[in-house]
């Protein structure tokens, strides 16, 4: 089968087309026939050796796959040949990720594709990875309670925007961050019930302006860096902070004097490390409702790009100009 791999890593130039050998599904897993995948930060950063948590070279990256059932390995019973699946199965250490015309995937990773989620086969791999994360810190983590206040950082952001849309579903008043009024106005076509410009706004004024200065009892900072600095400001005292990003080094003195609880979510965990597998039928159960009922709708860019073209989906995803998830098509 043909594959963008990378050999070294690097830069966006690294993606080369190869042919390689096709996989076969063993116990428990399923064989993909690949329609669309999706660029996230945590590919970029694998592909330059950030992080070192990818498949072995020569790899096939994308943990995001969307696409048709094409064989099924002993003991899989909820999916057949046919069936059209989407979800985030791999593109990690021992998995194989999505940019291949096969991918195989343990099959409790996997949810269907049904007309009533209203959402094309490719349009679904848009939302696995940004989804079961937003819902893994929000809501097996912190405990989102109905009625609280809490700040979701970069609204129109691949996990921010899901995250806004999980937030308003079970309840909560949601307030978010952006950079200019046409992003604004999709947070608040989210669901954002209050918009921060956070070049214009400090920590200070809008936890004023929106808590009467106590601050956000949830805060999801999906930034990082010097932001997560800017998170722990905003939290108010015994509340929780959230972060997908805290590969760097901070003053937690602050946290401290404010007894807050951090929740680092990392979702290749159960990839990487077998632990919380047996739990992920349960997390893709919850993303197949909330399609169903129509409560969550990935934000697409306007730049889409055949998976030949990925290096360039890459280039995009770190200009920081696209906005919501970059589709890639097979």
């Amino acid at each position: 089968m043909k594959a963008m791999v990378i050999e070294e890593f690097g830069g966006p130039e690294v993606f080369v087309e190869r042919e390689v050998k096709t996989p076969e599904p063993a116990a428990g897993q399923v064989r993909i026939k690949v329609v669309a995948s999706s660029v996230n930060p945590i590919e970029a950063k694998i592909r330059s050796g950030l992080v070192k948590a990818g498949p072995d070279m020569p790899a096939i990256l994308n943990g995001d796959v969307a696409g048709i059932v094409d064989k099924v390995g002993p003991g899989v019973t909820d999916f057949a040949p046919g069936d059209e699946v989407f979800g985030c199965p791999g593109g990690t250490k021992g998995w194989q990720g999505a940019l291949a015309d096969f991918m195989v995937a343990d099959a409790r990773m996997l949810a269907k594709r049904t007309p009533s989620m209203g959402l094309s086969l490719e349009d679904c791999a848009a939302l696995p990875l940004v989804f079961l994360t937003a819902w893994a810190a929000l809501v097996e983590r912190a405990n989102i309670q109905a009625g609280e206040h809490v700040l979701i950082h970069a609204g129109t952001g691949g996990v921010g925007h899901v995250a806004i849309q999980i937030a308003k579903h079970l309840g909560a008043r949601v307030a978010t961050t952006v950079s200019t009024p046409e992003k604004a106005e999709l947070a608040k076509q989210l669901g954002a019930d209050d918009v921060i410009f956070y070049r214009d706004e400090s920590v200070d004024a809008y936890k004023q302006r929106l808590t009467n200065g106590q601050g956000f009892s949830l805060v999801f900072d999906t930034v990082g860096q010097e932001n997560l600095d800017l998170a722990i400001e905003a939290t108010a005292i015994s509340g929780r902070l959230c972060s997908i990003n805290t590969r760097s080094t901070h003053d937690l003195s602050l946290l401290h004097a404010k007894g807050l609880t951090l929740h680092v979510i990392f979702r290749a965990i159960p990839l990487l490390h077998g632990v919380g597998m047996d739990d992920q039928p349960r997390l893709v159960s919850a993303m197949s409702e909330m399609l169903e009922k129509g409560a969550v709708r990935p934000l697409l860019d306007n730049k889409r790009y055949p998976f030949v073209q990925v290096a360039e989906a890459h280039r995009r995803l770190e200009s920081g100009l696209a906005v919501g998830k970059i589709l890639l098509l097979r």
